[in-house]
């Protein structure tokens, strides 16, 4: 009898299959990117203009939509880059460009953790 319980939990746990979802080709990316800055709070203060620059910077190129840095409320020294771009192909046009190169060159210093960076699309 107990056998038979157990043998129903372990069914009723199993999870279902996992629905797909198509990802677009087209149409606007969602940059994600957590930044961790070591250096205390003069690291941090390098490290808030390296970002604040690289997004005024980032929002003149061709294809940007959106550019916000954040900071996490309960750790100073933990931010986020979110980022839209129109398109995969703007977003990897930035990616490779020179202003995009000189700011991880000179954010290296500063960091406390390689960068975390995920693209995400739009669900419907």
């Amino acid at each position: 009898m107990i056998a038979a319980l157990l043998a129903v939990a372990v069914q009723a746990q199993q999870p279902g299959p996992v629905p797909t979802v198509a990802v677009p080709l087209n149409g606007p990316v969602y940059i994600v990117t957590h930044v961790d800055i070591i250096g205390g709070q003069d690291g941090v203060n390098a490290a808030v203009k390296l970002m604040h620059d690289f997004k005024v910077a980032s929002l003149k190129e061709p294809g940007a939509v959106r550019f916000e840095v954040l900071q996490q409320g309960s750790r100073f020294n933990h931010f986020v880059m979110q980022e839209t771009w129109q398109s995969h192909e703007a977003f990897e046009a930035h990616n490779g460009s020179a202003n995009t190169r000189q700011f991880r060159e000179k954010i290296a210093a500063f960091l406390g953790s390689p960068f975390d960076m995920r693209e995400h699309t739009l669900l419907p």
